[in-house]
């Protein structure tokens, strides 16, 4: 049996030099925590009035949260992505998914035929005789044939009656002809048959009044759900496609998997809290808090501006579970003091003195391991770490202040009214299966300490060493929606099945059916002036040593697309722009290397001004290189490469294209777990060792808490690499993460082992006590927090899943280590303390004269 009042004795019978040990200052709480518990225990009106009047703000920030979707995010500054952004803009393609455009993607048998191409011509014209559609301009393969069989017809009304009149075979004939010009053939599918003039798939592209930013997706997005409608009644083979479809497609993504994941997560929450309070009334106050935390977290975002985005999806969750992780422990304690007799404000009082400075420890170091994140170079996993850390540093407010106050008013209504009480037992008891099954780390402890920690310490070496090689990637595919909707998420009732996503599936098409993806190319961006007499011959010159990764032409230099190659091209087949080339060209090699400006005026007025502007801008002041490369080449070595031939040429160049800038982010994102976890450890540490410094007059006590941490994230890295996940976008923030949720477990474990040292308890007993009553706590928040969670596999991003598939581990892993490991390196701590402890001589002259209780 406990007895509460030991203190007493302490201060009777305890010189003060002999307090050097485990048991630290004489009291724990000084006036700070003196004041918030008078305050919580002694006004606990005052204190939930405070709280609900404070959540109004965060109501209202709440409805203006907005979201951000995309990578854009992540390369945002990147100089690969500055310089791809402007070969966009400088060097437009014949179509993309871009801000700004429409795309009509037209699918049939043959899309050549009368009928289709009098479809797709139907179809512009009504877009663009709609004023609020803003169509500043129309392209299509249909608009190339008409104007072939009638060069006089420039409006889309003359080009449907055209090719409305034009026989079949006068059709194939204008198609074979538009096929020999340039951008014909680039928004045709690539099974095209000029002699046959058939293909089963072409694109059309509609520009709009709307600048291609950002900021625009959402009037452009409406633009496209117009013209989807305008394409159901005219154009059934036609698909609507562009910028605004995916945004919206992105930002319906998020709010389903949201509609899935957090009632999921409060389901599996609030079913274990049942399990763990077994009273209606603490359940409704988990609930209450949890629901607090949660407003008060995103109402932030809104209140000051931050855009929700897919990598905040973990957040919710994240909350849920360590807001209830908080719930448990508070409720549990209370319970201890209460099922021994004492009375509600007491026991309160008993509780939050000793659970604010548990809290404080824990939300401190949980917060360094989240707000680590902010070491990174991306913008979204600095966004992920503050609102992480934000959402700790609310969790302990409302679970430290506000829970506490609101029981103190329910227990003393029930006792008023003589309401019953479901329950006061505590989750674990020494005599309880869950106190016994605790209790493993114990056995080890008392029987083989030093032993166990070898054998944890070479296991946790090996880990480490098989985690080096986890893989590191960033691809667009972790942010697109599923291409098909999961069985099990489509069998969900309304609302909460997801809807039917066509982004991925229309992505997928055109990178199967159009040569238009920059899969398998680089790009080298110059920037000039491009009319140095060197500057056609350094171009060329870059590419006639090609690196291991680059394809190979049949001359032996790298395989590309310049503006030289149009300069070849067009001047094989045009005498007259030949001649010019070879007035120009004093060495004789066919290229140019004099008088450029000439050239390019004679290009910009030529048929093919269209192609020599996607290689040089109309000024001459930039232009790009793009060159093939191997399609099963290592992204790491094609972005070295592509590095490599940039630095050739004698201009300001940046190496840039789809390849390159992701595996910028990439590197980008294992520098970032890298720094995050080294800040988290350091900072953890030095926190811990401060803080039980201070309270216990002890820092290896702090210290002792990373030894299970340590292991905990080998062992999550490890798990990486064997069930094949990278670090990517979403679990970059894992391993720091691990530290931000694992050290919870050791924080209390610790704590309550040194608050029973500090009462007067022996090694053994202390470490018993604290597993057969913090144990038992810890366990529940355990098992609520791995499937509060590990709701996130239920995700419709597929890295989300993986991202709450290991941040689930690394809760049960902490769990498991510090239940298994804690024990062993306390006892070992005090067998080489180097002096008895006073808490042992309190132990004994507590057994020869024990305390009053009624003292």
């Amino acid at each position: 049996m406990r007895f509460f009042p030991v203190r007493t004795v302490i201060v009777v019978v305890v010189p003060d030099e002999q307090r050097t040990s485990d048991s630290g200052p004489a009291a724990e709480s000084g006036p700070g925590v003196d004041r918030v518990v008078a305050i919580i225990v002694g006004r606990p009106r005052l204190v939930v009035l405070a709280f609900l009047l404070a959540t109004i703000p965060f109501v209202i920030g709440l409805a203006n949260v907005t979201t951000e979707t995309g990578t854009e995010s992540f390369s945002e500054g990147l100089p690969e992505q500055t310089a791809l952004d402007a070969v966009e803009r400088e060097f437009a393609p014949p179509f993309g998914p871009a801000d700004g455009t429409t795309q009509l993607i037209q699918r049939g048998e043959n899309v050549l035929s009368r009928d289709a191409l009098v479809e797709m011509l139907v179809l512009q014209r009504d877009v663009r005789d709609r004023p609020d559609l803003r169509v500043t301009g129309t392209r299509s393969v249909a608009e190339r044939v008409a104007l072939e069989l009638d060069p006089s017809a420039t409006t889309l009304d003359e080009q449907v009656r055209v090719v409305r009149r034009a026989p079949p075979a006068a059709i194939d004939a204008a198609v074979r002809r538009a096929a020999t010009e340039p951008g014909f053939v680039g928004l045709l599918s690539t099974d095209f048959n000029p002699q046959t003039a058939r293909a089963s798939a072409t694109v059309g592209v509609v520009s709009h009044g709307v600048p291609a930013a950002p900021e625009t997706a959402e009037p452009l997005g409406s633009i496209q759900r117009r013209i989807r409608v305008l394409a159901d009644e005219r154009a059934p083979s036609v698909t609507v496609f562009g910028g605004g479809v995916i945004e919206a497609e992105f930002e319906a993504v998020i709010g389903d998997t949201l509609l899935i994941v957090v009632p999921a997560s409060v389901v599996l929450i609030v079913t274990f809290l049942i399990a763990a309070y077994r009273d209606v009334g603490d359940l409704l106050l988990g609930i209450v808090g949890l629901g607090m935390t949660t407003i008060w977290t995103f109402g932030l975002l809104g209140l000051v501006g931050q855009p929700f985005d897919q990598i905040l999806i973990a957040v919710p969750p994240l909350v849920l579970a360590v807001g209830i992780d908080y719930g448990i422990h508070a409720i549990n304690r209370y319970r201890e003091e209460r099922i021994e007799g004492t009375a509600v404000r007491p026991a309160m009082s008993v509780t939050t003195r000793q659970l604010v400075v548990a809290f404080g420890v824990v939300t401190v170091t949980s917060a360094i391991g989240f707000a680590s994140n902010l070491t990174s170079g991306l913008l979204p996993i600095r966004r992920f770490g503050l609102v992480a850390a934000l959402g700790i540093l609310f969790t302990a407010l409302v679970f430290g202040m506000f829970v506490p106050a609101a029981k103190v008013l329910l227990d003393e209504f029930r006792e008023r009214t003589r309401l019953p009480e479901a329950t006061r037992r505590p989750i674990g008891t020494e005599r309880s299966r869950i106190g016994r099954g605790l209790s493993v780390g114990i056995v080890i402890a008392r029987r083989a300490p030093l032993v166990f920690l070898v054998l944890v310490a070479v296991g946790t070496g090996a880990a480490t060493g098989y985690a080096t090689g986890v893989d590191t990637e960033f691809s667009q595919e972790d942010f697109l929606p599923p291409a098909e909707t999961p069985p099990y998420l489509a069998v969900l009732p309304e609302p909460f099945r997801p809807g039917d996503y066509t982004v991925t599936r229309t992505l997928n098409f055109l990178e199967d059916r159009f040569e238009t993806g920059e899969e398998d190319t680089v790009t080298v961006y110059v920037r000039g002036p491009l009319t140095a007499d060197t500057t056609l011959e350094s171009i060329q010159r870059a590419g006639s040593d090609p690196p291991r990764t680059f394809v190979t032409g049949p001359d032996g230099t790298a395989q590309s697309q310049s503006i030289v190659t149009v300069i070849e091209a067009y001047a094989e087949s045009d005498p007259e722009f030949r001649e010019l080339v070879a007035r120009n060209d004093r060495d004789g090699d066919g290229i140019p290397d004099r008088n450029l400006d000439r050239i390019y005026d004679a290009l910009l007025t030529s048929p093919v001004r269209e192609t020599a502007l996607s290689y040089v801008t109309e000024n001459a002041r930039s232009g790009r290189v793009v060159y093939a490369v191997e399609a099963d080449a290592d992204d790491t070595a094609v972005t070295e490469d592509a590095r490599t031939v940039a630095t050739r040429l004698p201009y300001a160049t940046t190496a840039t294209g789809d390849i390159v800038v992701f595996q910028a982010v990439a590197d980008l994102i294992f520098a970032s777990a890298l720094s995050s976890l080294a800040v988290a450890l350091a900072g953890t540490a030095l926190a811990l060792a401060f803080v039980f410094r201070m309270l216990f007059g002890r820092a290896t006590l702090g210290l002792s808490v990373l030894v299970p941490i340590i292991t905990t994230v080998a062992l999550v890295a490890a798990t990486m690499r064997a069930v094949g996940i990278a670090l990517n976008a979403f679990t970059a923030t894992v391993l720091a993460l691990t530290i931000g949720l694992g050290v919870d477990y050791g924080v209390h474990f610790v704590h309550r082992f040194a608050d029973e040292r500090r009462n007067g308890a022996s090694v053994d007993d202390a470490l018993t006590t604290t597993v057969t009553g913090t144990g038992g706590a810890l366990a529940g928040s355990m098992v609520t927090t791995v499937f509060g969670i590990g709701v996130l596999v239920l995700a419709t991003f597929s890295a989300i899943g993986q991202f709450g598939v290991l941040a689930a581990l690394s809760v049960l892993y902490a769990f498991l280590t510090s239940l298994l490991v804690l024990p062993s390196v306390l006892v070992l701590r005090a067998r080489y303390a180097g002096s008895v402890p006073a808490s042992d001589t309190l132990a004994r002259s507590a057994k020869a004269e024990p305390a009053d209780p009624n003292a």
